[in-house]
This record gives C-alpha cells, structure tokens and sequence, in this order.
C-alpha cells in the first residue's frame, strides 16, 4: 500500500518525448562492431522508428545494448542483429529502441503553450458550449508522452477549466517506448519535480510520499483517470487510434526524424486531428512549408486550414505576442 498525502505549502515555487539520445559514462566493455554491421542497424533502426543514427553513434549503439546482449547470453553484436532481424522478434525490436533512447521531460514545458491554452483556447471553447457551438467534450493526444508529465500537466488544466461543469475529458498518452509508459502509468515522480508545478495545481493534484515513499509524489487519482497509456509507433503507417482529437501535442518529438520520416509522422498527426483541432510542437521545430494546409496560429502552434482556405482559430489579439507575454 503506497503511503501519500496532500502536497504542503512547504513545495518550491514554479519554474519557468522528449527523446535523447541517453549519453554513456562507461564504454570499456562494449561489444566491438564493424562499419557494415552499424550501417545494418542503421536501417533497421530507421524502418522500425523512423529515427537515422548517425554513424557517429556506435559507441552508442553498442553501449546501450552490451547489457542486453550480457542478458541473452550472446557474443556479438553480430549475434544479436541476427535475433532482432528475426519477424518474430517484434518484442526484442522494441526493447532494443528503448535501451537506445531515453526521454527527458518536464512537468508543464514550455509554458508558452499552456499560457496559450489558458488564455486564449479554453475561454473561447468555454463561450462556445454556452452558446451551444460546441459539445462539453475535450479529446487530447500526448504523442511521445514520455514519463507521463506532459498528459498529467495538460490533465491538470483540463480538470482546472472544465472538471466541474460535466464536460467529457479524455487524454490518450502515447509513446513508442514501452518502458517509459510503465513509469508513466505508475504516476510516481520525483519530489524535487514539485518545482515543475505551479502551487495551486502541486498542492490540488500531487500527493507527497511519506514512509517508504518519502522522496516521491504520485497523480491524485482524478488526474489518473482523465489519462489512458498506449505503445504508438509514430513511423507506423496507420495508428491504432479511434475518433479525432482537439489538441494534438507532439514536442520535441520530430526533431528525431529526417524530412521525409517527418512529413509522414506530420500527416499521421492531422488524421486524427479534428477540423478545429489544434497541433502542438516542441520549440525547436517548424512545420512552416511542410504542409499547405496548416496555418501557424503563433509560433509552434498549427491548425488545418479548411476547404475555404481559412482557419477555424484566430490569431491572438494583440495582448498575446507569441513569447509568453499577456
């Protein structure tokens, strides 16, 4: 039985995937390969996720996966690649992509996006329902969740603007690692992740860890239930999704993939985007000219252009400038 309680005042004020590339600390006893066998994962690599390795990445590749290799009791890098190679080794496959990546996350990053979302988008759909324009339903994808701090920031917010109003909330947390979807339906953080929250949400939806948790927090169980974790390989050709979705958040994600890898993760993104939906990207990526149909509402921020030629989302008026300012 997990011992929680509420979060206290005594938690440190706010602070202003996804997917890294994780670093090695040791590389002494990595399993030796040769150029042509590293160009071999490199495709492989690149058809399963999409993501190309760089061939400054062999030290990488083979100190992530010397542990693996130790685990299966194989020889070689050589050895293995003829395991993971194997049409029933989709399991070994995926467990091979999560010992060479890491996810690095945040609660609430970039918070230009969520001062958007507070100032400009919930209010608006909020008006809309009373004037009976739009169902009380919000539908959201965390594409590349991570740990989970992405959908239970977004989770928070949703329960601030319309958890006591009857409105349907759904967000569904995808990831292609399976690891890190373990951790993130565990719902267990850190405590110094408390700076991450801004107050009134940390001491409304966190609860602290005492006892044998002492050094934890974990999502209250109202955040837990807004949020459902699925395995979705984003290079797939089709996703295992239903219905459409209102916001589609996929940050940081996309700087992994080459232009041709992107613009096919991209189109998958807008078919489950709705018409009046919203694409979310990470700070450091830009659609602008990769699909006709998408409108830059502010700077990282898309929606789909309709058969008019017109968005559905005005420009912010002029007290939002794109950078946070209000």
């Amino acid at each position: 039985m997990i011992a929680m309680q509420a979060m206290g005042n005594d938690s440190e004020p706010p602070a202003g995937s996804n997917l890294r590339w994780s670093s090695l600390a040791d590389r002494s006893s990595e399993p030796a390969i040769s150029p042509e066998l590293f160009n071999k994962f490199q495709s492989m690599i690149y058809r399963e996720v999409g993501i190309w390795l760089a061939a400054h990445k062999t030290a990488l590749l083979t100190g992530r996966l010397s542990r693996r290799l130790r685990l299966l009791g194989l020889g070689s890098m050589s050895e293995y690649y003829k395991l993971v190679t194997q049409p029933d080794q989709q399991h070994e496959r995926a467990i091979m992509i999560d010992c060479i990546t890491t996810n690095e996350t945040h609660f609430f990053r970039e918070p230009r996006h969520f001062e958007f979302l507070a100032h400009s988008v919930f209010p608006r759909w909020r008006q809309q329902a009373e004037a009976g324009q739009r169902q009380k339903r919000v539908r959201i994808w965390s594409a590349g969740c991570s740990t989970g701090e992405e959908p239970y920031s977004l989770a928070m917010m949703l329960l601030k603007y319309f958890g006591s109003d009857g409105w349907d909330l759904e967000i569904l947390a995808t990831d292609i690692s399976t690891r890190v979807l373990e951790k993130a339906r565990a719902a267990l953080f850190p405590i110094d992740k408390a700076k991450e929250i801004p107050k009134d949400y940390l001491h409304e939806y966190m609860l602290r860890g005492t006892k044998e948790q002492e050094g934890l927090m974990k999502a209250s169980p109202e955040l837990h239930k807004l949020v459902r974790f699925s395995r979705v390989n984003l290079n797939a050709d089709t996703y295992p999704l239903t219905g459409n979705f209102d916001l589609v958040f996929c940050r940081n994600v996309l700087i992994y993939f080459d232009q041709t890898s992107k613009k096919k993760v991209v189109s998958g993104l807008l078919r489950h985007l709705a018409p009046t939906g919203i694409l979310f990207v990470g700070h450091s990526e830009n659609l602008s000219g990769m699909m006709p149909n998408l409108k830059s509402i502010v700077p990282t921020v898309y929606s789909v252009l309709g058969p008019d030629g017109q968005s559905h989302h005005p420009s912010p008026g002029r007290n939002f400038d794109g950078h946070g300012t209000f």
